[in-house]
This record gives structure tokens, C-alpha cells and sequence, in this order.
């Protein structure tokens, strides 16, 4: 792993204990130039993890709570009318920063959602007739809850799409369980510095594209899974080709945090779930048949 990512690794790891393979997932997002999806229970580090990696690759942070009353004018920023020069002027909003966290993403109705969904694909937002370009370094780390849980919306497979990577955090370990009940005081957020500076994050996000080789027969493995997913039997449709490109997009990142400038099978076995789970949520049953799919898709395809 190089020296420079190691270090923002275990920093987010030093606040978020125990979750080293969740951590490496969202600098792989970073590093690959996607966005990250965070499902899970509330109180579970979602939002600390996305308040820690922004610390530490030096990105300028904002949070926005999404609620069932929000506007898109709420995100994206809005003209108010000046008296004094007798014109409108228009009032940025919180999408323009670097790292974005959309806290409960699916607590906001689909109209509020699909604010995003220019910002995500293209990195600028249309706003009465005028394009805003959003910074080069844009980032958004969308968190939601479970759709069991009241008062959700689900995110349209559209939306869901617009995510290189979904993860969930999970319960922590024992003991870093009892850590945090006996240091119940501790923010240790607010303390984190910046390992990486906007410059040297681009630096390796080109690295990543350009650098990363994939050679003819690791390219005929992914092609074998991504072809395994639209014939499936229990899924409606498979990968298109935006999933196949976040695919390798994740894998090179995922081998370049490794320290390698070459793909191997498990670089694409390690980010698969992250990739594709989401993506077959609505071609499946439900997430668990999913989850099943992308599992069993893994195993019976060999490298």
C-alpha cells in the first residue's frame, strides 16, 4: 500500500475501529472518481466515516440532512432578489463544496433525490437556465437506512446507478466495542489532520486511471461475470455497461491501495458485492436474493 494511503487508512480506522475493509472500500470510491452509498442502521459510524475521510484527503465538507419536506433548492442554491442593485442573485448551496455527505438520502421524496443525480454523472448542476461547474475533486457520500424503517423512500435504480460503490458498516467488534463505551467522551473527528492535499488526491486519481494495467485475461474474467449477470435466471436484467466500467474503475483503485499497478482476480472478487449488489436491487426478489446472486455469480465463475 503506498505510504500516503496507508496513513489516511489508518486514521479513519484510528476514529472507526475495526472496519480497515469498510475504510479501504470508500478510498477506493475516492480514488476511482465515483460515489459512495452507506447503508445501514442509524448510530452505526456512517456518518463519521464520511467526516473522516474528508479530514484526512483534505477535502472541504458539507452535510446536508435529508428530510420528507426538503427542496432541491435546498442543495443546489437559489436566486433571491437583491433591492439594493435591483437584480437577482444567486445564493450557492451546500452542493458546492468537495466531499458531500447526503445524510438519509431516502428520507427525501424523489424529486428532492433526484437533485443529484446532474452533480453525480456530470459534476455540474443546471439551475434556471445557467450551469454551475462543481469542484474537480466533487465527492458525494450518501447515507440511508433501511427501507424497513419508516419513513423512506426508496432510491430509483437511476439514482442507485449513480454509485460506484455501496457498503454497509455493520456492528463493530468486541472490543472495539468496549473501547468506545469507556471512552464515551472522545471525538477524535475534530482532531484528525490532512494526510493528502487536494493536489496529491488528484495525482493519484490519475494514477489510478491511467496506471493501473489490466491485462487480456483478467479483462476476459470480468467480461465472463459481467456476461453471468444478464443471463442469469433469477435476475430481471444484468450489468450495463456503466456497471462493467465501475467494475474495473473500482478494481484498479482497490490494486492501487494495494500497491500494485496491475489487476489480479482478487482485486475484482474484493470490490464485487460493493459494485453490483445495489444494482441488482431491483432485477432481484429482494437485497438478500441480491446479495445471494452476486455471491453465487463469484463462486461459479472461475479466473
Amino acid at each position: 500500500m503506498h505510504k500516503d494511503l496507508k496513513s489516511v487508512v489508518q486514521a479513519c480506522a484510528d476514529v472507526l475501529k475495526s472496519k480497515e475493509p469498510e475504510i479501504k472500500l470508500a478510498l477506493t470510491c475516492l480514488l476511482a472518481k465515483g460515489h459512495l452509498l452507506i447503508e445501514d442502521l442509524p448510530g452505526m459510524g456512517k456518518t463519521t466515516l464520511a467526516n473522516a475521510l474528508a479530514h484526512v484527503a483534505g477535502l472541504a465538507f458539507q452535510r446536508v440532512q435529508f428530510t420528507s419536506d426538503m427542496l432541491p433548492a435546498d442543495i443546489l442554491g437559489s436566486s433571491i432578489f437583491d433591492q439594493q442593485q435591483s437584480t437577482f442573485r444567486f445564493y450557492r448551496g451546500p452542493i458546492f463544496t468537495q466531499l458531500l455527505l447526503a445524510d438519509e438520502v431516502n428520507r427525501a421524496n424523489p424529486k428532492t433525490q433526484s437533485a443529484l443525480l446532474e452533480a453525480m454523472a456530470e459534476r455540474q448542476v443546471s439551475i434556471e437556465g445557467e450551469t454551475y461547474p462543481l469542484d474537480d475533486a466533487f465527492f458525494v457520500i450518501a447515507t440511508q437506512n433501511p427501507f424497513s424503517q419508516l419513513g423512506t423512500f426508496p432510491l430509483p435504480e437511476s439514482q442507485l446507478d449513480r454509485f460506484l460503490l455501496r457498503i454497509k458498516i455493520g456492528y463493530p467488534s468486541k472490543d472495539s466495542e468496549r473501547a468506545m463505551l469507556i471512552d464515551t467522551q472522545s471525538d477524535r473527528t475534530q482532531s484528525l489532520s490532512s494526510v493528502l492535499s487536494k493536489t496529491e488526491l488528484q495525482t493519484y486519481q490519475a494514477a489510478v486511471s491511467n496506471k493501473v494495467f489490466a491485462s487480456d485475461t483478467l479483462l476476459d474474467y470480468l467480461q465472463a461475470l459481467i456476461e453471468k449477470t444478464r443471463s442469469h435466471t433469477e435476475l430481471t436484467y444484468g450489468l450495463s455497461p456503466r456497471g462493467g466500467l465501475a467494475l474495473i474503475k473500482a478494481a484498479k483503485a482497490y490494486a492501487f491501495i494495494e500497491g500494485r499497478d496491475y489487476l489480479i482476480p482478487e482485486d475484482i472478487q474484493a470490490v464485487w458485492p460493493s459494485v453490483t449488489v445495489h444494482r441488482f436491487l431491483h432485477a432481484a426478489q429482494s437485497q438478500l436474493a441480491a446479495e445471494t446472486i452476486a455471491q453465487d455469480i463469484l463462486i461459479n465463475i472461475s479466473p
